[in-house]
């Protein structure tokens, strides 16, 4: 496994790609790229400037501020991980909420958006050896990936993970309000008009409804294996 190859986890929201994704990464000594915390912080930089409510977006005024939106991660030696920094500040606790939640595929459908946000991938990714989790790497970011991975499992599954981890965090939600938001975020992700949420021809898909994450980690990294093999 001495040749770094590409990989892309693509999937639908609170599949688990962000853990897999570090699981995978830190077993090869890849870099990780949660795509997703990008465009996270886009979403919080926008309730944070009253461009987006309930009630209205005001996406022209969020288009023109995106030449003053700075997005890093900052690796955290405690964690494992980088950290999403929105113009120099941590924002990774911020950013994992319900409400951002609720308007970041919104956000994620501007073609403004996913442009600037595309182009820093594509840069951070063009050495190789790296795991990136999102919704259109496979398709749009790396067609070009060795390996290309789609994780799938059922609305009910996905709310009952994605329900118990912010419970777990001390948010106050309802299941009800977490598999609503689950459903218009899959139907958003799915039909917007740029770069929708679709499966690459050559990738593997993974329903990991049935699997808990040591028997998802183990299995992918099988496939990984397989992979830097036939290079």
């Amino acid at each position: 496994m001495n040749k770094k190859i590409t990989i892309a986890i693509d999937g639908f929201s609170s599949t688990g790609k962000s853990t897999l994704a570090k699981q995978i990464a830190n077993h090869l000594g890849y870099v990780y790229v949660d795509t997703g915390a990008m465009y996270r912080a886009v979403a919080l930089f926008a309730m944070q400037n009253g461009y987006i409510t309930s009630e209205f977006f005001d996406k022209d005024s969020l288009i023109n501020s995106l030449p003053y939106i700075k997005l890093q991660f900052k690796f955290n030696d405690a964690l494992g991980f980088g950290e999403m920094y929105l113009n120099d500040v941590n924002v990774e606790t911020e950013i994992r909420t319900i409400e951002v939640s609720s308007f970041v595929s919104k956000v994620a459908e501007i073609s403004e958006v996913r442009s600037k946000l595309v182009e820093q991938q594509k840069e951070m990714g063009k050495d190789k050896g790296i795991v990136m989790d999102g919704r259109d790497i496979g398709t749009v970011v790396f067609p070009e990936a060795e390996l290309k991975i789609f994780m799938t499992s059922s609305a009910t599954t996905r709310a009952q993970r994605r329900y118990d981890e912010l419970v777990a965090k001390g948010d106050n939600v309802t299941f009800e309000e977490v598999f609503k938001n689950v459903e218009e975020r899959d139907y958003i992700d799915t039909h917007r008009a740029d770069s929708p949420l679709v499966m690459a021809e050559d990738a593997i898909e993974i329903d990991n409804s049935h699997l808990d994450r040591e028997e998802q980690f183990q299995l992918v990294l099988e496939i990984v294996i397989d992979a830097t093999k036939s290079i």
